[in-house]
């Protein structure tokens, strides 16, 4: 209901929505010519091809894009903190949660994973790949997969702010700066690092470990074939760790006091 009431409030002035989404457009579309720029001075990044990172842009753009569209409001809970305006949510009938999601929901965010699936399109059509019935049905499930992943790290670290108000730069530094990582081929990353995003933060399931598969490429840890398969599970426990932090969050949570 409060969405709603954003969405028409965003509607009510068409023309500039319409200049913000194309804004957005705009602003998104400059980081994919910086990789088609680079591509005029090499023929392959980390080995991978120009269709084959738009591949990786494409699908991390959607996923960071979605996500920022359902939940992006929460990185103001801090905010909300600090000022006492979180008690009055936790006073209404609605679970806290769903209230900061769509608290000042922006429409507008729309343009992001528009334009990454328009990338993620053109990559489909021009990448060299052997179509099986695995690879074809891969491609919804990791945008599905990816998408529930970088929602678990929005929230799991909205939720720290609990504890450390106003800590939203942090949290970017996993959601916005790991998206920006995932538009790169893992080759070109430290195995310490490449081994962070598996087993630590689960970016690399995202959109790095299926690609492996779609695009038959060799992965530079070694893992075992069922890793590439595994992004299901993986946004499965990643959403319930950050439902987990969210709750003791809430449970800690002892007002301003003024």
């Amino acid at each position: 209901m409060s969405a709603g009431m954003w969405v028409r409030s965003s509607l009510a002035y068409r023309a500039s929505f319409a200049m913000l989404v194309l804004g957005n457009l705009t602003v998104t579309t400059m980081d994919f010519a910086v990789i088609v720029i680079m591509f005029q001075h090499t023929g392959r990044l980390g080995g991978w091809d120009l269709p084959q990172v738009a591949f990786l842009y494409g699908t991390s753009g959607f996923a960071i894009g979605t996500a920022d569209l359902l939940v992006g409001s929460i990185d103001r809970l801090g905010e909300r903190i600090r000022l006492g305006t979180l008690d009055t949510m936790l006073v209404r009938p609605a679970p806290a949660l769903a209230q900061m999601a769509a608290d000042r929901f922006g429409l507008r965010r729309l343009g992001r994973p528009l334009q990454a699936t328009a990338i993620l399109a053109w990559s489909l059509t021009a990448v060299q790949v052997h179509w099986t019935w695995d690879r074809v049905l891969l491609v919804p499930v990791l945008l599905i997969s990816g998408t529930a992943i970088f929602v678990a790290l929005f929230v799991g670290g909205a939720s720290f702010q609990f504890w450390a108000a106003d800590a939203a730069e942090a949290q970017n530094a996993f959601t916005y700066g790991g998206a920006t990582m995932l538009q790169y081929p893992p080759a070109v990353f430290g195995r310490d690092l490449l081994a962070g995003a598996v087993f630590g933060v689960p970016l690399a399931f995202v959109n790095w470990l299926p690609a492996l598969h779609i695009l038959g490429r060799p992965d530079p840890l070694g893992l075992p074939e069922a890793f590439r398969f595994a992004s299901p599970v993986a946004a499965a426990l990643a959403l319930a760790v950050a439902g987990l932090a969210w709750r003791t969050g809430l449970r800690t949570y002892r007002s301003t006091g003024s």
